[in-house]
Protein backbone atom coordinates (compact mmCIF):
# COMPACT_ATOMS: atom_id res chain seq x y z
CA UNK A 1 0.00 0.00 0.00
CA UNK A 2 2.76 2.39 0.93
CA UNK A 3 4.67 1.49 -2.22
CA UNK A 4 1.65 2.44 -4.32
CA UNK A 5 1.44 5.81 -2.63
CA UNK A 6 5.14 6.42 -3.20
CA UNK A 7 4.84 5.36 -6.84
CA UNK A 8 1.85 7.66 -7.37
CA UNK A 9 3.82 10.53 -5.81
CA UNK A 10 6.85 9.83 -8.01
CA UNK A 11 4.75 9.71 -11.19
CA UNK A 12 2.85 12.87 -10.21
CA UNK A 13 6.14 14.69 -9.64
CA UNK A 14 7.37 13.53 -13.04
CA UNK A 15 4.12 14.75 -14.63
CA UNK A 16 4.50 18.16 -12.94
CA UNK A 17 8.05 18.42 -14.29
CA UNK A 18 6.79 17.66 -17.79
CA UNK A 19 4.12 20.34 -17.46
CA UNK A 20 6.75 22.91 -16.48
CA UNK A 21 8.99 21.78 -19.33
CA UNK A 22 6.08 22.05 -21.75
CA UNK A 23 5.50 25.68 -20.77
CA UNK A 24 9.10 26.57 -21.50
CA UNK A 25 8.99 24.78 -24.87
CA UNK A 26 5.82 26.63 -25.85
CA UNK A 27 7.39 29.98 -25.02
CA UNK A 28 10.53 29.17 -27.06
CA UNK A 29 8.51 27.85 -30.01
CA UNK A 30 10.09 24.40 -30.51
CA UNK A 31 7.26 22.11 -31.69
CA UNK A 32 9.08 18.81 -32.23
CA UNK A 33 9.39 18.15 -28.51
CA UNK A 34 5.71 18.83 -27.77
CA UNK A 35 4.51 15.59 -29.36
CA UNK A 36 6.96 13.52 -27.29
CA UNK A 37 5.99 15.35 -24.11
CA UNK A 38 2.27 14.88 -24.80
CA UNK A 39 2.78 11.15 -25.38
CA UNK A 40 4.74 10.80 -22.14
CA UNK A 41 2.12 12.80 -20.23
CA UNK A 42 -0.59 10.47 -21.52
CA UNK A 43 1.36 7.40 -20.38
CA UNK A 44 1.96 8.94 -16.94
CA UNK A 45 -1.67 9.97 -16.40
CA UNK A 46 -2.99 6.53 -17.35
CA UNK A 47 -0.50 4.84 -15.01
CA UNK A 48 -1.41 7.21 -12.16
CA UNK A 49 -5.13 6.51 -12.66
CA UNK A 50 -4.51 2.75 -12.73
CA UNK A 51 -2.55 2.90 -9.47
CA UNK A 52 -5.22 5.05 -7.79
CA UNK A 53 -7.99 2.64 -8.81
CA UNK A 54 -5.96 -0.31 -7.55
CA UNK A 55 -5.33 1.47 -4.25
CA UNK A 56 -9.01 2.33 -3.77
CA UNK A 57 -10.00 -1.24 -4.63
CA UNK A 58 -7.73 -2.57 -1.88
CA UNK A 59 -9.15 -0.03 0.57
CA UNK A 60 -12.69 -0.91 -0.43
CA UNK A 61 -12.10 -4.60 0.24
CA UNK A 62 -10.66 -3.82 3.67
CA UNK A 63 -13.51 -1.37 4.44
CA UNK A 64 -16.11 -3.96 3.49
CA UNK A 65 -14.43 -6.57 5.67
CA UNK A 66 -14.37 -4.22 8.66
CA UNK A 67 -17.95 -3.05 8.19
CA UNK A 68 -19.14 -6.68 8.14
CA UNK A 69 -18.11 -7.05 11.78
CA UNK A 70 -21.19 -7.34 13.97
CA UNK A 71 -20.59 -4.45 16.37
CA UNK A 72 -19.17 -0.95 16.14
CA UNK A 73 -19.12 2.09 18.37
CA UNK A 74 -17.08 5.28 18.87
CA UNK A 75 -14.02 4.92 21.10
CA UNK A 76 -14.03 7.28 24.09
CA UNK A 77 -11.06 9.53 24.89
CA UNK A 78 -10.26 7.43 27.98
CA UNK A 79 -10.21 4.26 25.89
CA UNK A 80 -8.04 5.97 23.28
CA UNK A 81 -5.57 6.91 26.00
CA UNK A 82 -5.16 3.25 27.01
CA UNK A 83 -5.61 1.54 23.65
CA UNK A 84 -3.38 -1.38 24.62
CA UNK A 85 -5.65 -2.41 27.48
CA UNK A 86 -8.72 -2.08 25.27
CA UNK A 87 -7.23 -4.28 22.54
CA UNK A 88 -6.29 -6.91 25.14
CA UNK A 89 -9.84 -7.10 26.48
CA UNK A 90 -11.59 -7.15 23.08
CA UNK A 91 -10.52 -9.93 20.72
CA UNK A 92 -10.33 -8.95 17.07
CA UNK A 93 -10.86 -5.23 17.67
CA UNK A 94 -10.29 -3.04 14.61
CA UNK A 95 -9.88 0.66 15.38
CA UNK A 96 -10.28 3.09 12.48
CA UNK A 97 -9.33 6.77 12.75
CA UNK A 98 -11.33 9.21 10.60
CA UNK A 99 -8.20 10.96 9.29
CA UNK A 100 -6.73 7.81 7.70
CA UNK A 101 -7.51 6.84 4.10
CA UNK A 102 -9.66 3.98 5.35
CA UNK A 103 -11.55 6.24 7.75
CA UNK A 104 -12.20 8.84 5.05
CA UNK A 105 -13.43 6.14 2.70
CA UNK A 106 -15.79 4.78 5.34
CA UNK A 107 -17.05 8.30 6.09
CA UNK A 108 -16.21 8.21 9.79
CA UNK A 109 -16.45 11.36 11.91
CA UNK A 110 -14.79 9.98 15.07
CA UNK A 111 -12.45 7.19 16.10
CA UNK A 112 -14.50 4.01 15.83
CA UNK A 113 -13.93 0.46 16.97
CA UNK A 114 -15.28 -2.56 15.11
CA UNK A 115 -15.50 -6.03 16.67
CA UNK A 116 -17.41 -9.31 16.45
CA UNK A 117 -19.16 -8.74 19.79
CA UNK A 118 -20.11 -5.88 22.10
CA UNK A 119 -17.34 -4.11 23.97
Amino acid sequence: MKQQAEEIKRLSDKLDALNRKERTIITTGVEGDLAAIDAEKLVLTTEIERLRKEKSKVLSVKAQKIQQLAFSRPITKAEQADMGALKKTVKGLEVVHPMTALGREMGLKEVTGFARGKF
